[in-house]
C-alpha cells in the first residue's frame, strides 16, 4: 500500500511547534546572590529583568539549590569572615572548584581570585580565576571614578559600550593562560589595567553593574548559567 503523502508544510508547522514547545520548557535558571552585604536586592533584580529566578543565599542549603551564584560588592574581607560565621566559605569553594558558574563584581572578584595582593594577612580568597589581583588598586573611597569600556562578550559594547562604576576598585595584575581577558580601562593613569576577566563558566568585573541599569553583563552569566544547564 502507497504511503500517505505528507504535506511539507505540515512538516514544517511540526517542526514549529517541537521547537516552540522546547523554548517554552525550557527550565528557567535559578541564580543565587550571595547575601551577606553589598547590592543584593540590585543584583536580585537584574537577574529578574534578564529572565533568571534571583534568590539570596545565606545558608549552604540556600546554596545547594542554585545553578549559578553572583558575590556582590561590598568589603571582602568582612565578606570572607561572614562566609565563614555562615559555614558557608568551605561549601561555596568546593561549589565553585566542581564548576558551580559565578560572576563577582568589585569584593567579589577579590574573592573569586585564586592570588591576592593587597589583602589583610589572615584574608583569604574562595578562588576560582587563575588571576592575581590587587585590592583597592585604584584607591580611596574618593578615588571612586566612572569611565566606558567595550566588554568582550557583551553585545554591541563596540558602538554602545558599557558605562562603569568603579568604588575602592581592585584591578587584575596578572592571568593564567586560560583566562579570557574581556576588558580594560582604556584612558587615564589607570590606562591598560585589567577589569573584567572570564574563565569557563567563572566571571568578574571590578566595577558595579549592577548600578548603572545596564543588564548586559547580568544577561552575559545569566547565558552562561543557561548553557551550562
Amino acid at each position: 500500500m502507497r504511503a500517505a503523502a505528507v504535506w511539507p508544510g505540515a512538516v514544517r508547522a511540526a517542526g514549529a511547534r517541537s521547537l516552540e514547545s522546547r523554548l517554552v520548557t525550557s527550565p528557567t535558571p535559578t541564580i543565587g546572590v550571595l547575601a551577606l552585604q553589598g547590592d543584593v536586592r540590585e543584583h536580585v533584580g537584574a537577574l529578574e529583568a534578564c529572565g533568571a529566578v534571583g534568590v539570596p543565599v545565606r545558608r549552604p542549603a540556600e546554596l545547594a539549590a542554585v545553578s549559578g551564584i553572583v558575590i556582590p560588592g561590598g568589603e571582602s574581607t568582612t565578606i570572607d569572615k561572614l562566609l565563614r560565621a555562615f559555614d558557608l566559605f568551605e561549601p561555596l569553594r568546593a561549589a565553585i572548584r566542581s564548576g558551580l558558574p559565578a560572576f563577582g563584581s568589585c569584593a567579589g572578584m577579590i574573592l573569586l581570585a585564586d592570588r591576592l595582593t593587597g589583602g589583610t594577612a589572615d584574608q583569604q580568597t574562595l578562588g576560582g580565576l587563575d588571576i592575581t589581583v590587587r585590592r583597592n588598586a585604584f584607591g580611596r573611597q574618593v578615588d571612586s571614578f566612572e569611565t566606558d569600556l567595550v566588554v568582550e562578550g557583551v553585545e554591541d559594547s563596540g558602538a554602545q559600550p558599557v558605562h562603569a562604576v568603579f568604588i575602592r576598585a581592585p584591578w587584575v595584575e596578572e592571568v593564567g593562560q586560560d583566562v579570557r581577558v574581556l576588558a580594560r580601562v582604556e584612558a587615564g593613569e589607570a590606562a591598560g589595567r585589567i577589569v573584567a576577566v572570564r574563565e569557563r563558566d567563572v566571571l568578574a568585573t571590578s566595577f558595579h553593574p549592577e548600578i548603572t541599569g545596564d543588564l548586559r553583563l547580568h544577561r552575559l552569566f545569566v547565558q552562561i548559567v543557561t548553557e551550562r544547564g
